[in-house]
């Protein structure tokens, strides 16, 4: 099977940060927050982007998360963010998912300064009962695998399930 190397997801890191700002910058409501659950993130924002849908209120970036430090990331997003250091705020990215190798199934996760490590297992996101997208929890760890020191940036990666999967791919990334 001739696979495409480059293929997309979601992905979203969560950091401290506060919201009244994004607020703001999106002329929201005080009390409204951008806060989608994984069934959202997947069938709405994600199957939207991959079949050239548009998206009210457009601001997720398309960003390859894995050419920066996760400290780079908020200036990339479209979420304003302060350094309120009670607050938490999502950043949310489209970001491509580039194969490790031409033919091999292993995505590329490593930065210059570090690499984002697997937690555990995948797990599937479930609308009406069924599989619709799999998210996998990363955490980002300083130096080179398998020996780097663990950080507190956590990164949600989305993607379709493979059933859904369409010939363009991105994946959601959230970060936290």
């Amino acid at each position: 099977i001739d696979r495409p190397r480059r293929q997309a997801a979601m992905a979203c890191v969560t950091v401290p940060a506060a919201t009244a700002e994004m607020e703001r910058a999106f002329a929201l409501p005080p009390g409204y927050r951008f806060h989608p659950t994984d069934h959202e993130l997947v069938n709405w924002f994600l199957k939207r982007k991959l079949l050239g849908l548009p998206i009210d209120l457009d601001f997720i970036p398309v960003v390859d998360v894995y050419r920066f430090e996760p400290d780079q990331l908020p200036d990339k997003s479209f979420s304003p963010s302060t350094g309120d250091p009670g607050a938490k705020v999502e950043w949310y990215f489209f970001a491509p998912r580039v194969r490790k190798y031409p033919t091999g199934l292993r995505m590329e996760r490593a930065t210059l300064k570090g690499f984002w490590k697997s937690t555990g297992k995948d797990r599937p996101v479930i609308h009406n009962g069924i599989v619709v997208g799999m998210k996998k929890t990363l955490v980002f760890h300083i130096g080179k695998a398998p020996r780097g020191t663990r950080t507190n940036w956590v990164m949600h990666e989305y993607r379709l399930h493979p059933d859904h999967r369409i010939h363009v791919s991105f994946f959601l990334t959230l970060f936290s």
